[in-house]
């Protein structure tokens, strides 16, 4: 059995349906399977064995002799959430449990970090694990990653595999229920069919002209991709960045996106909400030596062709899946 927490989310359900695609499986569905939102997620993959998330490790306990591999994917991912108790119950506290149990049980396990841990990117995005301690992230739920990243430093002992998967912008299907946490994609597409035009953020820092600001985005076919090379290869354990490796300005982003669409390029810059200036990420890129070094060769998805895949196939259609 291969167990997925967040399964009803957007890259565990992406995950769950790969999976059952390829042959891999038993699946156990872990996860609050109540939000009716999240329900066009579980279209493909079936009923199965789906557990609340609070049931887990009670059914864990008795039943791990059956598992084979873990993939921690569930967490409250709201950038924005201030409540900092439910964030170290979600975040950091159950992924320790999650860690322990697996230790105990001796089960491989690839959990979901975060490039939010590296903060405003002062101090690089590098995964090296010695540098950990440099990092300042800029919001609760970043912090409530980098705890969980800090702890696999000193925590004995350690599962006989594992990962720590430092997820940049991902995007792609199963993403509508995020609501604002969704995809730039997502919500320009949303835009550009409304009103004909996107809106992206002015530039508040000198030498960064409006829309010039840049991420790292990278299509979820890419993230299950590694998920599955770790399921079926012996990797070396660490933390490992998750991205494209290439960094794009939002104005690329949005010109491919119009591309997509068929649609005339028409941006519109706003001024950011107030408060965001001061925490906004200007830079991200992932160094992607160290996943390159464990052994991993398949090539990202440019851009351009992913945003085309996500636009043509799924938003276009008016898809969920």
């Amino acid at each position: 059995m291969l167990v997925i927490t967040g399964a009803a989310g957007f890259i565990g359900s992406c995950l769950a349906a790969r999976l059952l695609e390829e042959g891999e499986g038993p699946l156990v569905l872990v996860d609050d399977f109540s939000r009716v939102d999240k329900q066009p997620n579980l279209e493909r993959i079936g009923e199965g064995l789906r557990i609340h998330r609070n049931d887990f490790f009670e059914w864990f306990e008795a039943h791990h002799t059956r598992v084979r591999f873990i993939f921690h994917l569930g967490a409250r991912t709201d950038t924005t959430e201030l409540d900092e108790q439910l964030l170290f119950g979600l975040n950091e506290q159950y992924t320790r449990q999650m860690w322990d149990a697996c230790c105990a049980y001796g089960l491989p396990l690839i959990y979901a970090s975060s490039a939010a841990t590296y903060g405003d990117g002062g101090q690089g995005f590098d995964d090296d694990p010695g540098k950990l301690t440099e990092l300042h992230p800029l919001n609760p739920y970043g912090w409530s990653k980098h705890r969980v990243d800090l702890h696999t430093r000193i925590a004995k002992p350690s599962p006989p595999r594992w990962a720590g998967l430092k997820f940049f912008n991902v995007y792609g299907p199963n993403e509508y229920h995020k609501r604002k946490m969704a995809s730039v994609i997502f919500h320009a597409h949303r835009q550009i069919k409304t009103d004909g035009q996107l809106r992206l953020f002015r530039s508040h820092r000198p030498g960064v002209a409006h829309g010039e600001q840049m991420r790292d985005f990278v299509y979820v076919e890419d993230v299950l991709n590694v998920c599955i090379w770790m399921l079926r290869t012996p990797f070396q354990s660490g933390i490992y960045n998750l991205g494209s490796g290439q960094a794009s300005t939002f104005n690329a982003l949005a010109h491919a996106i119009f591309q997509a669409m068929r649609c005339p390029t028409l941006i519109e810059y706003i001024d950011m909400p107030e408060g965001l200036a001061e925490r906004y990420q200007y830079y991200t890129c992932a160094p992607m030596q160290r996943l390159r070094q464990a052994g991993y060769v398949k090539a990202f998805t440019p851009l351009t062709e992913g945003v085309f895949q996500y636009v043509q196939h799924f938003l276009e259609r008016g898809a969920y899946r």
